[in-house]
């Protein structure tokens, strides 16, 4: 008998034909790609001044990025642009170097990814604990929170109102409707008052000059030898990493937020593919940017890839079009966006006392792990594989301490029988040798594994060890109830470990 696979509710979310045979899902996207575009302007100027390069470098990637990764990228309607991430790593190159260098190191970087991502590095996420994307949900909800601080510091007292009102809009406004985003409105609103009433607060032009012209096509100027590729591997092997690490980090929150799956394969080498585009148009590089996808996913409720384009388009429209326009836009606004966005983002629920009191504490520390380091380093990347050596760790100290070895017969009085139970690896086999009564014990010792399993070398290199100090005593050690594995993993190292 035959059954009927129902398709799934959510199967043409992410459809870009869908979104355009729906008015209103069409609207959803153009809205939402406008608000990101909005929102990625000053972002991407201040990380142009992080990485010492022109805004036009950052905008320009910003656009690059996005568009590229709209037809190259494996999740819907995530955003990539210039980043923090990226503008830190690559910074010193343009210090020491000049921006040709840089441009180079872009492509180079985005080489690598293309075949990091042919690898399969994306398998490796599923080594990610769930308390390390908690730690770094948190930690994102921290970093956008504070990039806000220094535009609320040392401002006309204007600011203060301008930022209280426009979080009430992006509060309030859903409530009454949902057919045109609430930052969007709470951006124009903000930015109407101001114009009319002549306030004098920062603006987005404040933040560094516009572009006045498109991208070009260019290859960097530098001597095509081994020693530019020593000089700038490093950097771009470095980018490569933290650039992957956030987009598939991202890529898994964006997953979750809007219960569809994404391509983490194709992902990582479309984004790769992206930096390469964007080092030849003359842009710094980058990779997912977390808070802007929280705008389009999360306030706006965009799911296709038509939103990502079109925060590219409009981007690149606002900033040489209409760059006079943008230019009066009060940081304020964006400000309010933001804060929101980091509110939004907040994992709250694992912040309560009843869930604390309830998480094992080797759970928790993982998760403060992670948050400490990104917000002591501001570096996404880094914080995660911190979280996952102290997961690892953790891990290793709670299973090493559930081996035991234990009497079981005593078949005769010249034989003895223990039985190992637990995982036996490096954490756990060291302390094997210290748990048998070498000097008691008579001429016959069987040692049973049928309860455990040999993992490493380091557990061979043990068992060699009980095996020697048995025999100095002139008592035989016979090994059973190894399962095939393990059976085989010791008949191929045993007696080849001796110590040098």
């Amino acid at each position: 008998m035959s059954t009927a696979v129902r398709p799934r509710a959510d199967a043409d979310v992410t459809s870009v034909r869908a979104a355009l045979r729906s008015p209103t899902r069409l609207r959803t996207e153009v809205l939402g790609g406008l608000v990101v575009a909005l929102a990625l302007i000053p972002e991407a100027i201040s990380f142009s001044i992080i990485a010492g390069v022109d805004p036009r470098v950052g905008l320009f990637a910003s656009f690059t990025m996005a568009v590229s990764i709209a037809f190259l990228g494996g999740r819907p309607a995530m955003i990539s642009a210039a980043t923090g991430a990226v503008a830190l790593v690559i910074a010193p190159v343009v210090r020491e170097h000049g921006l040709d260098y840089l441009l180079a190191t872009v492509i180079l970087g985005g080489l690598l990814q293309v075949v990091l991502g042919l690898l399969g590095v994306a398998r490796l996420m599923r080594f990610v604990p769930r308390s390390v994307m908690v730690g770094f949900v948190n930690a994102l909800a921290i970093l956008i929170f504070l990039a806000q601080v220094p535009h609320l510091v040392g401002v006309p007292w204007a600011v203060y109102p301008l930022v209280a009102v426009g979080i009430a809009v992006i509060v309030l406004l859903p409530r009454v409707t949902t057919v045109v985003p609430a930052p969007l409105v709470a951006i124009v609103a903000l930015t109407a008052v101001t114009v009319l009433t002549a306030l004098a607060v920062p603006t987005v032009g404040d933040e560094g000059r516009l572009p006045e012209s498109l991208p070009t096509l260019l290859v960097p100027n530098v001597p095509f030898t081994l020693e530019t590729l020593q000089t700038i591997a490093p950097y771009a092997l470095a980018m490569a990493l933290v650039g992957l690490m956030e987009s598939l980090m991202t890529a898994k929150l964006v997953d979750d937020v809007t219960d569809t799956p994404s391509n983490k394969t194709r992902e990582s080498w479309g984004q790769g593919v992206a930096n390469v585009v964007t080092g030849f148009f003359g842009g710094m590089g980058g990779c997912a940017m977390i808070g802007q996808t929280m705008i389009n996913v999360k306030a706006s409720r965009a799911r296709t890839r038509i939103s990502t384009f079109l925060a590219g388009v409009f981007l690149l429209v606002l900033v040489v079009g209409l760059g006079d326009v943008v230019a009066v836009i009060p940081m304020a606004a964006l400000v309010a966006v933001m804060v929101m966005v980091s509110v939004g983002t907040m994992d709250w629920h694992s912040l309560r006392p009843s869930t604390l009191r309830r998480m094992p504490l080797s759970e928790t520390a993982v998760m403060v792990a992670t948050v400490a380091v990104v917000v002591v380093t501001h570096n996404l990347a880094i914080g995660v594989v911190v979280g996952v050596l102290v997961a690892m760790v953790l891990f290793a100290r709670r299973v090493a301490h559930l081996t035991r070895v234990v009497e079981v017969a005593h078949p005769d009085e010249d034989t003895r029988v223990y039985a190992v139970e637990g995982e036996l690896f490096f954490a756990s086999s060291n302390d094997l040798v210290t748990q048998f009564d070498y000097a008691a014990d008579p001429a016959n010792v069987v040692i049973d594994l049928s309860r455990a399993h040999v993992w490493d070398a380091s557990t061979v290199a043990t068992l060699d060890a009980i095996t020697t100090r048995y025999a100095a005593r002139g008592t035989t050690v016979t090994i059973t109830g190894l399962d095939p594995a393990s059976r085989a993993r010791h008949e191929r190292l045993a007696g080849h470990l001796a110590p040098h």
